[in-house]
């Protein structure tokens, strides 16, 4: 089974839907920024996507609907709809789960903004789209499913334009951490191992990208993963209703181990911004 079609199978089903809108609220299913340790989830997974916004918020706004994003791996589209909204732009979500997808299209009309979002179902390892298409290339803890992040980044910078920009996060290991230290923690994510900030560095600046900035927040996972398993055993009963037995024990056992390798310090994030260095 391809690294695709794992992940396809991983989101495409009720459990994950029912895990992500309980706990996470549905909308921004990645890391948060937090205020305070017990901020809800859900309010430090948007500021997280506020802080990523900043970093181009300047180029950005004086554009407003001549401004072409792409997000990769959009989930359930909170990200895609903050952007649409804030800057006016017309946003490209590729995301592989069509479950996901349906859901966005229909968050997206609700608001009114299917008509600056468009939703296509897809792989980020084969961008359906033309050369120096886009201004931003977006994404948020969706790399980190990629069984081959080179060929992902190459896809990535090839749709970007000349001065675009590139913005993610995403989840990595230190620089220092054997892979094998993290097998049992990462086995959901059906990946052999997780990049690392030097290596989201090289690859970038050796396919022309200038400005490699990495702005680290990993002091903010254990506050996460702390939250995630604190939430998720609090509301085991609640959970238990929508959720499988299964994948709830599964849930209870994975994420203390989350907890423990970020106490560990075998884990980083925070965001990445990148520039395309070639005028065209």
């Amino acid at each position: 089974m391809s690294h695709d079609d794992s992940t396809r199978r991983y989101y495409d089903t009720e459990d994950v839907d029912a895990f992500y809108a309980r706990i996470w609220g549905g909308e921004d299913i990645h890391t948060g920024i937090y205020a305070h340790e017990r901020e809800p989830v859900a309010a430090a997974s948007r500021r997280t996507i506020e802080r990523a916004a900043d970093k181009i918020a300047e180029r950005l706004a004086p554009l407003g609907p001549a401004c072409r994003i792409l997000d990769l791996g959009s989930g359930y589209g909170g990200p895609t709809r903050y952007l649409a909204e804030r800057f006016g732009c017309r946003v490209v979500a590729l995301n592989i789960s069509e479950n996901q997808n349906e859901h966005h299209r229909e968050v997206n009309a609700e608001r009114g903004l299917d008509g600056l979002i468009e939703v296509v179902t897809g792989s980020f390892q084969d961008i359906p789209f033309t050369d120096g298409y886009f201004d931003v290339v977006w994404s948020q803890e969706a790399f980190c499913h990629s069984g081959d992040r080179q060929g992902l980044l190459r896809e990535a910078v090839r749709v970007l334009a000349p001065r675009g920009d590139l913005v993610f996060t995403d989840l990595m290991a230190a620089e220092d951490t054997p892979p094998e230290a993290l097998h049992r923690t990462i086995a959901r994510l059906e990946v052999d191992a997780l990049a690392t900030p030097s290596f989201y560095r090289r690859e970038l600046t050796a396919l022309g990208l200038a400005r490699v900035d990495f702005d680290d927040r990993s002091e903010q996972l254990l506050t996460h993963y702390i939250r995630l398993a604190d939430e998720t055993r609090r509301r085991a009963a609640e959970l238990g209703d929508v959720i499988s037995p299964g994948y709830l024990a599964g849930l209870m056992e994975n994420l203390p181990l989350w907890v423990d390798a970020c106490r560990d310090g075998l884990l980083r994030w925070g965001i990445f911004h990148a520039r395309h260095a070639h005028a065209g």
